[in-house]
């Protein structure tokens, strides 16, 4: 990201330590490979978004044809004019009418037999007899004719069961398609959002130096055991409205013996008026604390809290600002600004090694300047260092800040680098009131 990159120069131009350029080059590593290889291990987001537009496609094909499937089943199999559906009609009207006539001829049969009964001469026993056979015949054949058309009615409906049931399977199939269509979908439209989330934006996002981040209330030396509050102050000193305003502070810090990092022993939490609670610094960075007027002023409350058994040593809090309007501008304060303190080890703790009390700034029980262990005074609240390129000589080194060994100030650059490095800063990006952006 461009801010990323701004910051990460300048910490690397501060600096000559071997880590500091150790831990800077992976950030840059991404940024040294050549286009090509990037091109044939990465889609390009035209690619991804065509990706994107194709697996729509299929996915709205794969409904639509649910969704007519469905239809069919419930309407056209039932349509009156469909093939087996008109049989079943045609064969229940020829089943209804055989019906019909089996149970005219039977009562035949029965009338038949009756006037056989009522006859009393021979001529009329011999008349009767013969109706009766007559009205039996007919009506064997009339159950013959309702037998085979009852028939033919139940094939007709297994026909057309047969059909709902292959046009159910066809949609069960069909609703598999759509639901990997889906998936597909899915997966492309994370895959671009990824993407995009990862792009650079080109040229949208600028240093913005009127965007600054002011620390007061840090104090020049901190104990072991103790909490301090302090106050970083976000000021918008351009003419327009920034939307939303991210501010950035970072901890590090080292030992006196070998400048080992201890930062572990500190831990520094934020909170706004608008948000009291106190909050782990790793939310910070993707937290916008609101909108900033023209030339006003928003505070962040920060909390430092160092262990009882932190070692005596040094340590510096890292801070700056960024912001993001909802037209996708964004920009940011060029610089990460490095604000020293002195870190004392608290009375019988590890950090003392001769058993006296500790005096401001030493670790050997002799008096010194506040925030320092060689005689000179270090920056505090009222003194800020940004880690620039402009930060130092030709050579490499820091500026002057008033000690007479830079192996200090090399070591809390480093840590800005190790801060950058590690990809603790959230660098600038494109942000929208469009969720889809």
């Amino acid at each position: 990201m461009k801010i990323r990159r701004v910051l990460a120069t300048a910490v690397a131009a501060a600096v000559t330590a071997p880590v500091v350029l150790l831990s800077a080059a992976p950030a840059l590593a991404d940024e040294k490979k050549p286009a090509a290889q990037t091109q044939q291990s990465k889609p390009t987001l035209e690619e991804l978004r065509q990706a994107v537009e194709l697996a729509q496609k299929d996915y709205d094909a794969a409904v639509l044809a649910v969704r007519e499937a469905i239809t069919f089943l419930e309407e056209g199999l039932e349509a009156e004019t469909y093939p087996t559906k008109a049989a079943v009609i045609e064969t229940k009207k020829a089943a209804e009418a055989a019906a019909k006539a089996k149970t005219e001829a039977d009562q035949a049969v029965v009338d038949a037999r009756a006037e056989l009964d009522a006859a009393t001469t021979d001529e009329e026993k011999a008349t009767a007899q013969t109706a009766l056979d007559e009205a039996e015949k007919a009506a064997r054949e009339a159950a013959e004719a309702k037998t085979a058309a009852d028939t033919k009615a139940a094939e007709a409906r297994t026909a057309h069961d047969d059909a709902r049931v292959a046009q159910a399977r066809k949609i069960g199939l069909l609703q598999k398609a759509r639901d990997e269509a889906r998936e597909k979908l899915d997966a492309a439209k994370k895959a671009l959002a990824d993407a995009e989330g990862e792009e650079e934006p080109d040229g949208d996002c600028v240093p913005e130096p009127r965007l600054t981040a002011d620390v007061s209330g840090l104090p020049h030396k901190v104990v072991g055991g103790t909490t301090q509050k302090f106050t970083l102050r976000l000021t918008n000193g351009t003419g327009e409205t920034m939307d939303e305003v991210y501010p950035y502070a970072a901890v590090h810090a080292f030992d006196d013996k070998g400048f080992d990092d201890i930062g572990s022993h500190l831990e520094l939490e934020w909170s706004t008026a608008a948000d009291p609670k106190w909050h782990d610094l790793d939310l910070l960075d993707t937290t916008p604390v609101g909108s900033l007027k023209p030339k006003a002023s928003l505070d962040v409350k920060l909390r430092l809290k160092v262990d009882a058994d932190v070692p005596a040593g040094q340590g510096a809090v890292y801070v700056s600002a960024q912001y993001a309007n909802a037209d996708g501008t964004c920009g940011g304060y060029p610089d990460l600004d490095q604000h020293d303190f002195r870190i004392a080890a608290k009375a019988g703790a590890p950090g003392k090694t001769d058993g006296t009390k500790d005096k401001p700034g030493k670790t050997d029980g002799t008096k010194d300047s506040p925030g320092r262990t060689d005689g000179t005074t270090v920056q505090g609240d009222t003194s800020t260092t940004p880690v620039t390129a402009t930060s130092g000589n030709a050579n490499g080194s820091l500026a002057e800040t008033g000690s007479s060994d830079a192996l200090p100030q090399v070591a809390l650059g480093a840590g800005a680098a190790l801060v950058l490095g590690a990809g603790a800063v959230l660098a600038v990006r494109r942000r929208t009131a469009n969720p889809d952006a």
